[in-house]
């Protein structure tokens, strides 16, 4: 069974969501988080398979982070809507 999501990874994750491709400086400026707390943040996420790392065209130095939608419904799938995780990933997804 996969553990709860820390709340930065949480907040992240539904900045993502709700905005699509996003670099860490932007996660950062537009949640109040630190960059280092973003970090450590998408490493959670990509690790888990809840977000992906694409290349930024624009500038290739600055990559983008965006929701693996089919990562989250497996993990949904897995550990059923009623878990802690279930219900962290259904409440970021919803609009």
């Amino acid at each position: 069974m996969t553990k709860a999501l820390p709340r930065s990874a949480v907040i992240v994750l539904r900045h993502l969501s709700l905005r699509g491709p996003m670099c860490p400086q932007d996660i950062s400026e537009c949640s109040s988080l630190a960059p280092r707390t973003v970090s450590f943040a998408l490493r959670r996420l990509v690790k888990a398979k809840l977000a992906k790392k694409v290349p930024n065209l624009a500038d290739m130095r600055r990559p983008l982070y965006t929701p693996n939608n089919d990562g989250i419904y497996e993990v949904v799938q897995k550990n059923g809507q009623d878990s802690i995780i279930g219900t962290q990933l259904m409440m970021i997804t919803r609009r």
